[in-house]
């Protein structure tokens, strides 16, 4: 018999079987790599946001801070306004950016102008988008915790600084 060229179905097996240990190493690492993509990222909305807000009262001082980040976006920047200032992107006025999902709120006051906001960054999916939750108030100080109980309203008092 001639002997034929080829590979055994044991050489497959073997690159095969290394081929399937490398994504097992690489994955994990891949999502990680993510997750902390998206935090950097939501990190980086909220002090927009929290510059933001600091134009937006220095603009409009007889309003205060914005209560809704509609209020800091706008799609007619001619002129802007106080419900539409354009000093923040559209797509982080939606709420959503990065696997992170943005609330603004008054902080609990009601008054005018408006002496203070709380605003929440959670993951949209915790552990594929993100893990930490951030929050910053007007203090403008970014915050982070872990939970779905850590936001605005008690950010001031749970929360850890960003270095």
């Amino acid at each position: 018999m001639p002997k034929q060229r080829g590979f055994s179905l044991i050489e497959l097996l073997i690159v095969v079987a290394i081929i399937l240990i490398i994504a097992a190493i690489a994955i994990p690492n891949l999502l990680r790599a993510r997750i902390s993509a998206n935090e950097a990222s939501a990190v980086g909305s909220v002090r927009d946001i929290n510059t933001a807000q600091v134009a937006y009262n220095s603009s409009y001082p007889t309003i205060g801070f914005a209560t809704t980040l509609s209020a800091l976006a706008g799609t007619s920047c001619t002129p802007p306004g106080s419900t539409g200032a354009c000093i923040i992107d559209t797509l982080l006025a939606s709420g959503t950016k990065s696997g992170y999902s943005f609330a603004l709120s008054n902080g609990g006051s009601s008054n005018t102008p408006q002496g203070s906001y709380e605003l929440d960054a959670k993951p949209t999916t915790v552990n594929q988008t993100g893990v930490r939750y951030f929050c910053s108030v007007a203090d403008a100080v970014v915050r982070y915790g872990t939970g779905a109980a850590f936001t605005g309203s008690n950010c001031q008092s749970t929360g850890t600084p960003l270095q």
